[in-house]
């Protein structure tokens, strides 16, 4: 145990924030460097080592969360980076990306704020690479069989970094220009700097993995050519297909999904572009949606210089506390206030998007917008409640449906699809064409990096045995593992 008492002498502390006023001039990360040195072995020592653990329960990688924990406290960052590398490919990324339901499931969380456990994640990982400690992992001896990987997301790159370690020869296909899938083009510099992924893609050739950017199997090659290419095939393609809004006035100009506007700000900072085709600068931006995707569009904007920023959710606000049937240690929903929000913005909650009105030359300038709440469990309209607000620019973040079907690798594999829409695939991750699994979002459905991490990683496990009979890969969850929640 780290501290036995300090969960008792010390209160939780987390990651500075550098001032709003200087943030929004630029695209760096949002944290003030080196904020979290001075602190975080104290605030390590604030796990209690719990006979049972049930930040494991919370987070689907199997985090060894009390022996790094323990590690950090007594400041053995190259011992505390193997405990973490040993259930988890990309910490960068998961401690600086996701939402930590390992600090909702913290036994400390019952009557005390949780442990950070993210914060502590990110400074050894950090510290790691600092050190040199993150070094290629090169297979010993190659199997002599290939796999390609299709997509290069969270999930693809897992599953790709632990099959080249296994062995075999692997191939990653990424239809974008560069490789990261979301974590490239979705997720936003200021969350992200875009070097972390490039360092981790230096360490993932170094060790064998190969890339094929700007190729989009279903279209520039043919999904059963492919298939006869390789021994097996991993599709981590994500769930690409934004939910739409079908109200009238959609077709108006200046209406986007989410996922057509962050990229382009993404590609100004890569030095693709120099400014991005689509901007907030000087306008009224709405978006629809109160998740992360919505937050990233809030962030992004008030970089671009918008004249103002407001963001709608159709649900109730939620609490600053637990509800009484989400207890301990269950993920809660609770009123977040992300970095994107301090820096300004209105935030609207249970109202819905009626209509969008237009200019002369068909330019959206203002969404109606009414009023709503639950009743008996439907979703009812407040008469009397409609009003309208300046909309130059909407963003549309309400979350995905499903892969991507309109490029044809779903056609042309043949693949059986589940009730939801995702890939249907058995407990090995296997679909129903033999050689051919699927990991991550495309099997799962919108879902979280934690997530997408661990089925690659499962998926691994299976086409490795698929190739070679049996495998000593980790398998972390099963396709039909679901986070804990009620």
């Amino acid at each position: 145990m780290a501290d036995p008492k300090g969960f008792l002498t010390t209160g939780r502390e987390v990651a500075q924030t550098r001032p709003v006023d200087e943030r929004v001039k630029d695209w760096n990360e949002v944290y003030v460097p080196g904020s979290l040195l001075p602190i975080i072995s104290k605030q390590a020592g604030r796990c209690m080592d719990c006979g049972i653990p049930f930040c494991h329960n919370g987070c689907p990688l199997g985090n060894l969360i009390p022996e790094w924990n323990d590690y950090a406290y007594r400041q053995d960052w190259r011992e505390a980076s193997e405990r973490l590398h040993a259930t988890n490919n990309f910490p960068e990324f998961t401690g600086r990306l996701c939402p930590a339901p390992c600090e909702s499931a913290c036994v400390l969380g019952i009557n005390q704020p949780a442990v950070t456990i993210k914060n502590v994640e990110v400074t050894i990982i950090d510290k790691a690479w600092d050190a040199g400690d993150v070094t290629p992992q090169p297979p010993e001896r190659l199997s002599g069989k290939t796999v390609a990987v299709i997509g290069s997301g969270p999930a693809g790159l897992a599953a790709a970094q632990q099959l080249t370690r296994a062995g075999h020869t692997v191939a990653v296909y990424e239809r974008a220009d560069r490789i990261g899938g979301l974590l490239r083009y979705g997720i936003p510099e200021f969350k992200m700097e875009k070097r972390h992924i490039n360092r981790r893609i230096e360490q993932m050739r170094a060790e064998g993995t190969k890339f094929r950017t700007e190729t989009e199997i279903g279209r520039d090659i043919d999904a059963a050519k492919l298939r006869k290419r390789y021994d097996a095939v991993v599709i981590a393609a994500g769930a690409t297909t934004s939910r739409d809004l079908p109200a009238p006035g959609r077709e108006l100009n200046g209406i986007h999904f989410a996922m057509e506007y962050l990229p382009l700000a993404n590609k100004v900072q890569e030095g693709d572009l120099t400014t991005a085709p689509i901007t907030a600068e000087g306008k009224h931006v709405v978006v629809i949606g109160g998740g992360d995707t919505g937050a990233d569009c809030v962030g992004t904007a008030h970089r671009q210089g918008a004249a103002s920023v407001t963001q709608l959710e159709i649900m109730p606000k939620p609490g600053d506390d637990r509800n009484a049937n989400q207890p301990w240690p269950t993920f809660p929903m609770l009123y977040k206030v992300t970095s994107a929000h301090e820096e300004g913005g209105e935030r609207i909650y249970s109202v819905s998007t009626t209509h969008f009105e237009g200019d002369e030359d068909g330019n959206v300038q203002w969404l109606h917008l009414i009023e709503v709440e639950f009743k008996d469990g439907k979703l009812e309209q407040k008469p009397g409640t409609e009003r309208k607000i300046p909309a130059q620019l909407v963003t549309l973040a309400m979350g995905f449906t499903g892969t991507d079907q309109k490029n044809g690798l779903v056609e042309q594999f043949g693949l059986e699809l589940d009730e939801r829409g995702n890939i249907a695939r058995d407990a090995d991750f296997a679909t129903n064409v033999p050689g051919v699994f699927v990991a991550g979002d495309a099997g799962r459905g919108q879902s979280l990096i934690v997530w997408a991490i661990a089925e690659g990683r499962s998926a691994a496990r299976g086409v490795d045995r698929y190739l070679a009979g049996a495998s000593e890969l980790p398998a972390p969850i099963r396709p039909t593992d679901r986070a804990l929640m009620v």
